[in-house]
């Protein structure tokens, strides 16, 4: 049950975080940010910080050149794994049909966990080419902060982790 979990949580985070890169990359509001326009990537713009692609993205000085970049890749981006999110959700249902079957279909649960680990796994290289074409756009000091910017993120959440009470797990 714990490798079910495990699937089903990544494809959780998988789909938040495409959704959090759609909705960084919205159209701001008129009135946020300098100037009263919209700032996709400072402080006032949708997101807050301007977080995209495992990055704060905001916390980099780019130009505006680079901004039109970052937003192309998005567009990019969300086009490609529209039909991926799609399989991701076929493919939980499939597994939930599956492990809800009685009496248990051993091959089938295996099967439907194997086409899901498929589709999170082409995810995953998605979402990693996504990483790359955005930190491409980067020049080598604003790819250095970046890299700084995500050791500190991951030890944030390492620290929140280790804090966290745990849950004893309860029986289903």
């Amino acid at each position: 049950m714990d490798r079910v979990r495990k699937i089903v949580v990544t494809a959780g985070l998988v789909t938040l975080m495409s959704a959090g890169a759609v909705a960084l990359f919205a159209q701001g509001q008129p009135g946020r940010g300098p100037g009263g326009g919209a700032a996709p990537f400072g402080p006032g713009g949708p997101g807050g910080r301007g977080f995209a692609a495992g990055f704060a993205l905001g916390q980099l000085d780019l130009s505006d050149a680079q901004k039109q970049q970052v937003r192309d890749i998005m567009q990019r981006h969300r086009e490609q794994s529209n039909g991926t999110m799609q399989r991701m959700q076929q493919a939980m249902q499939a597994q939930r049909a599956a492990i809800n079957q009685v009496p248990v279909n051993e091959a089938a649960v295996r099967q439907a966990a194997a086409t899901l680990a498929a589709v999170q796994a082409d995810a995953a290289v998605e979402e990693a080419r996504l990483h790359a074409d955005i930190f491409s756009v980067l020049t080598v000091e604003q790819q250095e902060k970046a890299k700084q910017l995500e050791a500190q993120a991951r030890a944030r959440g390492q620290e929140r982790r280790q804090r966290a009470p745990r849950q004893p797990k309860s029986p289903v």
